[in-house]
């Protein structure tokens, strides 16, 4: 955990110091602007950002490759390694500094991971450059979280970062009255995986499942570890009655998945529940450990999506007829809601950066209508942290190998 944090540390600091180097360019330099999509295209997140950039494209498609008055392309961009096969703090501070480079640039859609977000936004933010994520859900990116934030992230200080989904504190809060209230367990496990969006997910589960009156114990599980085991046999120990997976999917979730069913059990005899984290892979799906698993996801999944219609309905619809499959993840629509957000800034700028910025945080807010947003769900952009002004959560089960809504859980 030190390790992984002064790597990040170093990451930032180095990164900002090449930014305030190169300056930062405040113009676009010409009528043809660039948007950067900015994610982890190798490991196993790889299918699901295959997809995001696939529905990025298909929505600047249908806009006629316009923004206004503006021609817009897209640039990839790849914040994993090889070698890593998940994000990577340098390839993430790189990335950072790429963006600001490419004069042509005046967004960015991304992250997915909210560690690598923490490396870029305060870069971005030095240029005046507008960044939005659509699966970045660590509250201390907008909201006071941790110590320091989410201040630190905005050395300018103003905002340069919205996001078009709900962050943990409300999935956190959502999961831990289901567990506590409708499953009626009382002593929980809530393990993490040491990064910023697991802790603050599983942060915010301990303590609301506190709160309402259940007992809990914290544990990590670290992606280098061969086994889970011994970890699993103090749970069991414990006398807890369910366990919480606060992290991503990536971070070896086959063995955690696997060892957690060996020592304790299937879905059906001990409880186990993870964040939106988990959703989209393939490898879990097919799991038959996975069977059962209970999971939320802070939005309108996929299968919400689809069975809706209008809109969103219709673009999965032709997302299918260009691509031959539907989406690897509820998420992927998410990129393409972040590029709905992303043109309409454009469109109303003046074709700088600056002038991006402020179409998201100064004059009228950002919104989409649920009749035009590629997922179904209208909303506003908050302009005093960049946030969504609806919140919406699914509950799904993995049952056969899908991940199943249930229903939308209401937070009290």
């Amino acid at each position: 955990m030190i390790k992984s944090i002064k790597i990040g540390a170093l990451a930032v600091a180095g990164a900002l110091a090449l930014a305030a180097c190169s300056g930062g360019s405040d113009s676009a330099g010409g009528d043809a602007l660039v948007v950067g999509t900015d994610l982890p295209i190798q490991g196993a997140s790889a299918d699901a950002s295959k997809s995001t950039n696939e529905v990025v494209a298909l929505v600047l498609e249908q806009a006629g490759g316009k923004a206004g008055d503006y021609t817009v392309t897209i640039k990839e961009y790849d914040d994993s390694t090889a070698a890593k096969g998940a994000w990577d703090d340098a390839a993430c501070a790189k990335n950072a500094q790429d963006h600001v480079a490419n004069t042509a640039e005046v967004a960015v859609m991304g992250t997915y991971n909210s560690g690598c977000a923490k490396i870029i936004i305060p870069v971005l933010n030095q240029a005046g450059m507008l960044m939005v994520s659509h699966a970045n859900t660590y509250p201390g990116l907008t909201v006071e979280w941790d110590k320091g934030e989410p201040g630190l992230y905005y050395p300018s200080g103003a905002r340069n970062y919205a996001r078009v989904i709900a962050h943990d504190g409300f999935q956190g809060t959502a999961a831990a009255q289901f567990i506590y209230n409708e499953q009626k367990k009382t002593h929980c496990a809530v393990m993490d995986d040491t990064q910023a969006y697991g802790k603050g997910i599983a942060d915010a589960v301990a303590i609301e499942f506190a709160r309402l009156g259940g007992t809990v114990d914290r544990y990590s599980w670290d992606v280098k570890q061969p086994s889970y085991t011994a970890t699993f046999e103090k749970i069991k120990a414990s006398g807890a009655d369910c366990v919480y997976f606060g992290g991503i999917f990536d971070n070896n979730g086959v063995q955690l998945v696997k060892d957690k069913t060996a020592v304790l059990g299937d879905n059906t005899k001990f409880f186990s529940m993870a964040p939106d984290g988990f959703s989209g892979y393939p490898v879990l799906r097919d799991m038959p450990e996975a069977e059962g698993l209970w999971m939320t996801f802070a939005g309108k999944s996929l299968d919400g999506i689809k069975k809706a219609g209008g809109v969103g309905g219709k673009f999965v619809e032709d997302y299918i007829a260009k691509y031959g499959a539907e989406p690897n993840s509820s998420y992927a629509m998410y990129g393409g809601v972040a590029m709905q957000v992303i043109l309409k800034a454009i469109a109303a700028s003046d074709g700088t950066r600056q002038g991006v910025l402020d179409a998201v945080f100064a004059g009228e807010p950002i919104c989409l209508t649920a009749e035009e947003s590629v997922s179904g769900m209208g909303f506003c952009l908050t302009q005093e942290t960049g946030d969504v002004d609806t919140v919406t959560m699914t509950l799904q089960q993995m049952t056969g190998g899908v991940e199943t809504d249930i229903k939308s859980i209401e937070i009290s």
